[in-house]
């Protein structure tokens, strides 16, 4: 199925905008002109190929390696054009003997695009105020960089305790990790690391898609 446009800050319906407006750029009645946020209905291989021409040179990144009982449930990018993306957003579902069904949402944005705050259901747009003025809760390798990260309150969210927010800066761009239960964040502190499946070539077919798709 073809890739749908929303807003990347909240879920109201967006619309196509005149190109002497902004090229490429959508409305939402609540945020005004921006780029779009491009999401399948259902997830597979096709549309996954798709999300990546539109990603360009920024990463997909997910937790690795992915167990036996997980699959892909989710992708995203904020794009006004294929290789002009803003944000891109990864979604993975799957189980634990300690927490049971868990799933865990990766963003990577630039600065003021606000799809890491609406998936975090975080306050603020970027999360730059909260984070380095402690210690990182953990370091998490990102394509070869020990990334810090910090906890991010979503105290002004409804279901604040349902998931654990982490927020840090990776590459140059705003770096969240979702994790739900709250208590899966542990995962973190193991042998996962987060890595662009975009490089993995032919080894894409090989990626397990499927399941409902977190909630945010």
């Amino acid at each position: 199925m073809p890739l749908s446009a929303a807003c990347p800050r909240c879920p109201a319906p967006v619309a196509p905008l005149p190109a002497e407006q902004g090229p490429g750029l959508w409305s939402c009645p609540e945020h005004g002109a921006a780029a779009p946020l491009w999401r399948p209905s259902e997830v597979g291989y096709a549309d996954f190929t798709d999300h990546l021409e539109m990603a360009g040179d920024l990463p997909s990144l997910l937790p690795w390696p992915l167990g036996p009982d997980w699959s892909v449930t989710g992708f995203g990018v904020v794009a006004a054009r294929p290789g002009a993306a803003r944000a891109v957003l990864t979604a993975c579902t799957g189980t634990t003997e300690a927490d049971g069904p868990v799933d865990v949402v990766v963003v990577t944005e630039e600065a003021g695009t606000g799809l890491g705050a609406r998936v975090a259901g975080a306050p603020h747009t970027d999360p730059g105020y909260e984070i380095g003025g402690a210690a990182p809760v953990v370091r998490l390798r990102v394509e070869g960089q020990q990334v810090p990260l910090w906890a991010v309150s979503t105290s002004a969210a409804d279901g604040e305790w349902d998931r654990s927010v982490l927020a840090g800066e990776a590459h140059g761009r705003w770096l969240w990790v979702v994790v739900r239960p709250a208590p899966a964040v542990l995962l973190l502190h193991g042998e996962w690391h987060l890595r662009d499946v975009s490089a993995l070539g032919p080894g894409l077919v090989e990626l397990p898609f499927g399941g409902p798709a977190p909630a945010w």
